[in-house]
């Protein structure tokens, strides 16, 4: 891999963890603009969600390790988390959007 496609990688990652980070701080520090019963869900799977994600990206295997032999818990075991944080991921940025489209309008 090249100098440069390292630097683009990492910058990549950096804007991606920024923008989740923000996401976080306003779900917290400001009042939600979705319904209470989704920023109560973002706010308890979000801390989990980071933790996820840290965990599927230091591990750096498949994204969703599911294959035939696996029983019914072991595949819940492995969806679960991943559908929860993608929920968690699209409402803390819903949840900035309307935040940032409040501020400047």
């Amino acid at each position: 891999m090249s100098s440069r496609s390292k630097k683009l990688l990492l910058f990549q990652r950096s804007l991606i963890w920024f923008l989740y980070l923000f996401s976080g701080y306003i779900l917290y520090s400001q009042k939600g603009y979705l319904f209470s019963i989704f920023i109560t869900f973002a706010k308890v799977i979000y801390p989990l969600s980071i933790f996820w994600l840290q965990i599927r990206i230091k591990r750096s295997g498949k994204f969703l390790p599911i294959d035939s032999d696996m029983k019914t818990s072991q595949l819940w075991f492995n969806l679960l988390p991943v559908i929860a944080s993608l929920i968690t991921v699209i409402l803390s940025l819903l949840n900035t959007s309307f935040y940032i489209i409040d501020k400047f309008l």
